[in-house]
């Protein structure tokens, strides 16, 4: 039986550089502090954690949404790819609200996404947007 989860957060970064920053290799590798590699258009193929995570973006909503084809290198061999929608929604204040729906995991490993998306991605997203930029 597969897996479904959802995490958010509110960062202090606006919608449109919260989606541009997402696609893009350079600040994916810099908000993350581990090598990216993403091809931001509809069908464009992307990792991220040095390889450990890899997929396809299906579907582009800017500013809004993104939904990707997700898996990692600790999927069994075999398992279809989950299903990662980005959801990113106006928080004021020059803030967004980023939600991760996460779908079609494998069964077993639902908890440990959840708390490497917390670990991973959301902490370090938090102390890069709060930088002060040059």
């Amino acid at each position: 039986m597969q897996e479904s989860i959802e995490c958010s957060i509110i960062l202090p970064v606006n919608t449109e550089q919260l989606y541009s920053a997402w696609l893009d290799t350079a600040a994916h590798t810099a908000f993350t502090g581990s090598s990216a590699d993403i091809d931001p258009r509809l069908g464009g193929r992307f990792t991220a954690w040095d390889g450990y995570i890899e997929g396809v973006t299906l579907e582009l909503e800017p500013y809004r949404r993104i939904l990707q084809a997700w898996r990692t290198s600790e999927f069994p061999e075999g398992s279809s790819d989950s299903r990662l929608e980005i959801l990113l929604e106006d928080a004021g204040h020059g803030q967004t609200r980023l939600r991760l729906l996460h779908s079609e995991i494998p069964a077993g490993q639902g908890e440990s996404y959840l708390q490497g998306w917390e670990d991973y991605y959301f902490q370090p997203m938090l102390e890069y947007f709060l930088r002060p930029r040059e």
